[in-house]
Order: structure tokens, then sequence, then C-alpha cells
């Protein structure tokens, strides 16, 4: 019973070496008396017990690698603590166990100094604005170096760039430099534009005040004009009157009439107004005075005759 025991165990043993499944998430690099023989894709496989061996087991998906924080140098003399991630993925089973001894630990160790390298050619600034461009330039020089251990490296992020303590401290007396000097700029452009304004305002005002004070000229202008023009032809129409009752019959002496009676008229309300008594030189004749009048009566004697004829 012992014996039939021992014998069900190595026929399993003997199953167990012969049998080998690979799972799907990884390849295995298999050995027979210690030298390479083949590399086993996902699946069912047969192995020769104690001649083959599974040597090395290499995950096919891609693997992410933190790389620890470590002190940079940028190209102003700045120091800087950088860290980031390592993405890679194995391609090839046989150099990946026999071209290096530990993939992971030489891709993060080759992403730290390949990140000290390309971090010493930028400044304290470009470090933070082209993380892009260093993050590609980082594969770029790992994926180079690594091209022999079997394995593809996909992409490096930078996680975390910090300045020293010294250096923050600067940068934040920059930028508070940099908002005072924005905060004036603004006001002094604020204070420029309502200057402008102002001006302008000042300006369109004395237009328009010139411009109401020319169009009041010209109104006036031409309201003066206006009524010279009528009291022009008012004289004019007024002395055609005059000329045409002159060359009737009788029209002088109406005229001579007319003037007589505004000629009293005038000379009365002097007098009535006047402080000073004021005589005409022609009273001083009495005789002419009383001839003027009996002319005067004649004239709009006859005058008077005429009509009722």
């Amino acid at each position: 019973m012992f014996a039939f025991t021992l014998f069900v165990l190595f026929v399993f043993f003997i199953l167990y070496k012969l049998l080998l499944i690979v799972p799907m998430r990884e390849v295995n690099v298999i050995e027979r008396l210690g030298k390479f023989r083949t590399v086993l894709q996902p699946g069912f496989h047969f192995l020769i017990p104690f001649f083959d061996r599974v040597a090395y087991k290499h995950e096919i998906r891609e693997q992410v690698l933190d790389v620890p924080p470590q002190s940079c140098i940028s190209k102003d003399n700045t120091q800087l603590e950088v860290d980031g991630l390592v993405y890679l993925k194995v391609m090839d089973g046989k150099l990946a166990s026999y071209g290096i001894e530990d993939y992971r630990r030489a891709a993060v160790n080759l992403a730290q100094t390949t990140m000290r390298s390309e971090i010493g050619k930028l400044s304290l600034s470009q470090t933070f604005s082209e993380r892009d461009s260093l993050n590609e330039s980082i594969v770029r020089e790992i994926d180079k170096a690594s091209d022999p251990w079997g394995i593809k490296v996909l992409r490096y992020e930078i996680k975390n760039i910090t300045p020293s303590r010294k250096v923050i401290h600067t940068l934040e007396k920059q930028m508070e430099a940099e908002r005072s000097k924005r905060a004036e700029i603004t006001l002094a452009n604020a204070e420029k534009a309502a200057m402008i304004n102002l001006s302008e305002g000042e300006r369109q005002e004395a237009i328009n005040l010139s411009e109401g004070e020319k169009q009041r000229r010209i109104n006036e202008a031409k309201g003066t004009a206006q009524e010279i023009a009528i009291i022009a032809r008012a004289k004019a129409e007024g002395m055609e009157l005059v000329s045409a009752a002159l060359a009737k019959e009788g029209g002088h002496e109406a005229m001579n009439m007319q003037l007589k009676e505004q000629f009293i008229t005038q000379v009365g309300k002097i007098l009535a107004e006047a402080d000073v008594s004021v005589v005409p030189a022609e009273l001083a004749k009495i005789e002419g005075f009383f001839e003027g009048m009996e002319q005067v009566t004649h004239a709009v004697s006859a005058n008077s005759v005429k009509g009722a004829r």
C-alpha cells in the first residue's frame, strides 16, 4: 500500500513536471539542462521532466515603475527634487532574461540618470512649461538604451518638480513683484484711458459749443438779412406809392400838407416832454409863420373843392 502511494505521488510529480500551463498575462523562458531552449507563450505545453525547467517568468502586460525622488540641478543652477513614473512592456522574453540581470531596476536607474541630464539642459521656468517635451526626451533616451534588454519604454511622466525652500521663497517674491507690476500697469492704463476720454469729451464739448455759436451767428445773420430785405422792400414799395401819389393831380400839395402836419405834431411832442422851452427859429418871424399857415389853409380848401367836384 505504501509503495502504491509512492507510485501515485511519483506519477503526479512526473505529470506536474511534464505539463505546463502558461497564463495569458505572461511568458515563460524554458532552459534544458541549463541552456536556453525556448520562450513559451500563453497556453498549454509539454516539458521533459528533469531536463526542462521554467527559468524565468515575465509579465507581458504594461508595467508601471515608480522613479524615486532625486536631486537635480537646472541650467540656471537651481536645485530641484524630481520624481516620476516609467511605463514599459516586455517585448522579448529571452533578452529580458539574459540581456540584463533586472530590467526593472535598470529602467528606473536609467530614468533617473536621463532625467538629471535632461533637466540640466533646461532653466527652472522651462522645466515647468516644457514638461511634455522633457518627458518625450527622457522616453527617447531610455528606449534607445534599453533596446538590448528586450523591453519597450512606452512613456515617462514627471509627477512632481519641487524646488528647494529658498528657491520657493524667491519665486514667491518674484510672483508678488510681478503681480504688483501688473496691477500698476493696469492702473496706469486705466488712468490713461480716463484722461483720454476726458480730453475727448472736452474737445467734443468745445466743438459742439463752437458749432452752436457758429449756427447761432448764421441764423442771426440770415434773420438780419431777411429783416433788411423786408424793410428795403417796404421802403421801396412806399417810395413807389409816394411817387405814384405825387404824379397825380394835387399830389405835391397833399405831400406838403402832410409834412407840415407831421412837423407841427413833432414840435408839440418836444415842447410837451422837454424840460427846456424850445422855440423853432421860424416862429420868430411871425409874418412868415402866418403866411405859411394861410398857404396851408388855401391848399386844404382847394383840395376839398376838388374832392367835392
